[in-house]
């Protein structure tokens, strides 16, 4: 599994092969979604409300990284770890 993050219980995924737009998976707990980089919201699942604020608080201090990891996945490179939210 392709993880570039975890913190608090919550894991950042990226997968390559993925479709269009440029995206990031959540897991916590059961529970799973998905968010786009380029306006950082939730597009798919379900997630409690604060872990959807704590995820979107980490996404805003590392948009450029994951846009990054986004193209090396499409590359199909290696993806680069990113710092957890402290």
């Amino acid at each position: 599994m392709p993880e570039v993050s975890r913190f608090l219980g919550i894991v950042i995924v990226m997968y390559f092969k993925e479709h269009a737009p440029p995206h990031f998976h959540v897991k916590y707990g059961g529970q799973r979604g998905a968010f786009s980089i380029a306006d950082l919201r939730l597009t798919e699942g379900k997630l409690p409300p604060r872990i959807i604020s704590l995820v979107l608080e980490w996404a805003f201090q590392h948009r450029d990284e994951l846009m990054e990891n986004w193209k090396r996945a499409e590359r199909r490179e290696d993806l680069q770890e990113i710092e957890p939210l402290v």
